[in-house]
């Protein structure tokens, strides 16, 4: 096992934005890597952890509580929790990232139209339709993070490209260790400048 740091790595973003895609992936590549790893989707802890929750402004911010703290627990115990949910609120991402030990907001900033094409459930079209309530994105709001340790453009940035930009910015924080320097890419100038951005280096 490499030495490494508990950590929450939470995705937020819309609904259809890639989260969940970008999270697997980073998943997968820390699990090569031999780093004790947990995904937590939402759609996953909504069936089980949040069952009986609606999509309330209290029903979602409760959601996301519930999914911070097992995430606080999974990163106390050196595992690294990636988080992957919609969470459109700010001011409860903010409260998950107080109560945790270090939180890596990860924003996967995708435009709704280009969501909205990779919605293959069709809920996006439902929802316009009238047919779903306080769907993030058509009715009911989505504030975006102002400042995330990596920020993602969902429509321009591939899925590898995305992966590698959130495992350089973990190394980059000392959450896990740096791999060598043929691996790094073009990325590294502007992760490097965010991070600096926002007190890090």
């Amino acid at each position: 096992m490499m030495l490494h740091k508990g950590a929450v790595v939470w995705f937020t973003g819309l609904p259809s934005s890639g989260k969940s895609t970008i999270a697997q992936a980073v998943n997968g590549r820390l699990f090569d890597r031999h780093i004790a790893v947990e995904l937590l989707d939402g759609s996953e802890v909504r069936e089980s952890l949040s069952r009986g929750l609606g999509f309330s402004r209290e029903d979602r911010e409760e959601n996301v509580r519930r999914i911070g703290y097992v995430a606080k627990l999974l990163a106390r115990n050196g595992v690294i929790a990636i988080c992957a949910a919609v969470s459109p609120f700010r001011a409860t991402r903010d409260e998950v990232r107080r109560n945790t030990t270090n939180f890596v907001e990860v924003y996967v900033d995708c435009p709704v139209a280009v969501a909205e094409s990779r919605d293959t459930d069709g809920m996006y079209a439902r929802a316009r339709r009238g047919e779903i309530v306080e769907f993030t994105g058509v009715n009911a709001p989505y504030e975006p993070p102002t400042s995330p340790e990596v920020h993602i453009h969902a429509e321009r940035e591939s899925v590898d490209e995305a992966a590698h930009r959130v495992l350089r910015t973990l190394e980059m924080i000392g959450v896990i260790p740096g791999e060598p320097e043929a691996a790094r890419s073009s990325q590294e100038d502007d992760i490097r400048r965010r991070l600096a951005s926002l007190g890090y280096l």
